[in-house]
């Protein structure tokens, strides 16, 4: 099994097919043989993780798969509708090197140990508790200015499945040692996983890190 990510950047006039597509693509992408897990995602900036961050113009889909169903992913009406509307597409496929905790009750990514020195992709994820996310918001500025600010940081956005109560990060570093330089040695971030720990914000969370095998586009 890999994850395959996409990420559309649309126009105005398209939100409306965009919004389309998030509701009826996920009975499309069932069909597809060999697609074990799937999210449509909205994005963000990736900030403050509230729903000003939100940028209704750039859309996303993650999928677990087959590595060898992904040609018929790749032809499928799914991704021939976003294609169409879109003026910007960035994929990525991944393979899963560790992964914590659970997405909607699943362990979506199958891990195998294996040696990589490349490119890494962090996908974090939290369902919120609805009456902390308020406590929630304050705490996340000095973590996501810290996130940006890191060496070996390539791309990071906010993904959702929901404007509120549904938030996550998809990064892309240079390497797994500036990963785990931020995740483990800023303080900011340090604190932030303290401080969650002690707030119990999260009813339900997931952190994984992948190897990218193969690219193309750029993540705008």
């Amino acid at each position: 099994m890999i994850t395959v990510v996409y990420f559309w950047r649309i126009s105005k006039v398209a939100l409306p097919i965009a919004i389309l597509n998030m509701a009826s693509n996920k009975l499309l992408l069932k069909k597809i043989p060999g697609i074990s897990f799937i999210k449509l995602l909205g994005t963000g900036k990736g900030e403050t993780f509230t729903p000003k961050d939100a940028d209704q113009f750039r859309w996303g889909i993650l999928a677990t798969i087959n590595e060898d169903k992904l040609d018929q992913l790749e032809k499928s009406l799914v991704l021939k509708l976003w294609r169409k509307i879109s003026s910007n597409e960035y994929r990525a496929i991944l393979k899963p090197i560790s992964s914590h905790g659970y997405w909607s009750g699943k362990q979506p990514f199958e891990v195998e140990k294996f040696e990589w020195s490349g490119k890494i992709v962090a996908i974090t994820r939290a369902r919120i508790v609805w009456r902390k996310n308020f406590q929630f918001w304050r705490a996340v500025p000095p973590v996501t200015l810290s996130l940006h600010q890191s060496q070996g940081l390539l791309a990071a956005i906010g993904i959702g499945e929901a404007p509120i109560g549904l938030q996550g990060t998809f990064s892309i570093w240079e390497s797994g040692a500036a990963l785990r330089e931020f995740a483990y040695k800023g303080n900011a971030h340090v604190q932030a996983i303290k401080a969650t720990e002690s707030n119990k914000w999260y009813s339900e969370e997931l952190f994984a890190r992948f190897a990218v095998i193969a690219e193309q586009g750029v993540l705008l």
